[in-house]
């Protein structure tokens, strides 16, 4: 029997192999922004519906919703995929900018996911993209941290509040266009950081080496797969050993914690040539 999934950010990194394994038996609403995406996610399969959505758009988010209960009475499994990376120091970021952090990674998914609860069947499941980030140690990439931290933390409630089952899934760095897109998405801010010149190559360069050399996108994919499959999941899982790193670390004082970091990221760019 056809199970239905929804899907965020389905047009490339984890959404597009997870669009891949599910729709090869199942129907899945895939969500996209850019346009030219549109005719590749019909052509994929019969099983896809594409739906579009901006994740900074509430009206979007609405329309996005009404669609979808337009096509079918019964969700599975709603994933939300979708996110982006802003950066920068905390005492130049533009509070637009931590806006935009927080609504594309956090308040957008709450919201698709509150308007399509009374489709999701009581047996069904949300399973949220979130990341080892969300320990909440990683400098310049804070907004990021602090938006995956609160998407932890709200649907956690839900969870509790509802009975409903939802999953946190936490990777490590994968290698996926994200990051090169938060070196784009980012250089007004990087920009506004002269005096941390050698600070943001280092992030700069961090990136661009994580677009190839991070964890292998299947990996977490495959993991989804299974934990679509269990009929009681744990609420939080952990990919990568750099996110179990992370994870550990995470659980040390704070001031231990800020001394560690501060060294290890002067130690990194020190290095710089």
């Amino acid at each position: 029997m056809k199970k239905t999934y929804v899907i965020t950010g389905t047009t490339s990194g984890i959404g597009k192999t997870l669009l891949e394994a599910f729709a090869k038996e199942n129907i899945v609403f895939a969500g996209y922004r850019n346009e030219n995406y549109l005719e590749s996610l019909k052509s994929f399969s019969d099983n896809v519906i594409p739906f579009f959505i901006d994740m900074e758009s509430r009206n979007s988010i609405a329309q996005a919703a009404a669609f979808i209960k337009s096509k079918t009475d019964k969700i599975d499994t709603i994933i939300n995929v979708a996110g982006c990376v802003i950066a920068g120091l905390i005492e130049r970021i533009d509070i637009d900018d931590l806006r935009k952090q927080f609504e594309v990674n956090t308040f957008s998914h709450l919201d698709l996911t509150q308007r399509l609860l009374p489709l999701l069947k009581k047996d069904g499941k949300i399973i949220n993209i979130s990341s080892m980030a969300s320990f909440g140690i990683f400098p310049f990439v804070a907004p990021y941290c602090a938006s995956k931290r609160a998407l932890d933390i709200l649907f956690n409630s839900l969870a509790v509040e509802s009975n409903i089952k939802v999953v946190s899934v936490k990777p490590g760095v994968i290698a996926t266009p994200l990051w090169g897109k938060s070196v784009e998405l980012n250089k007004n801010s990087i920009e506004k950081c002269k005096e941390y010149e050698k600070e943001m190559q280092y992030m700069i360069a961090n990136a661009k080496k994580n677009e190839t050399n991070g964890l292998d996108v299947h990996k977490v994919t495959d993991l989804i797969v299974k934990i679509d499959g269990l009929e009681n999941p744990k609420s939080s899982y952990t990919v990568g050993k750099d996110a179990f790193f992370a994870k550990f670390i995470s659980k040390l004082p704070q001031d231990w914690l800020n001394k560690m970091i501060r060294y290890g990221i002067k130690a990194k760019v020190s290095s710089l040539k």
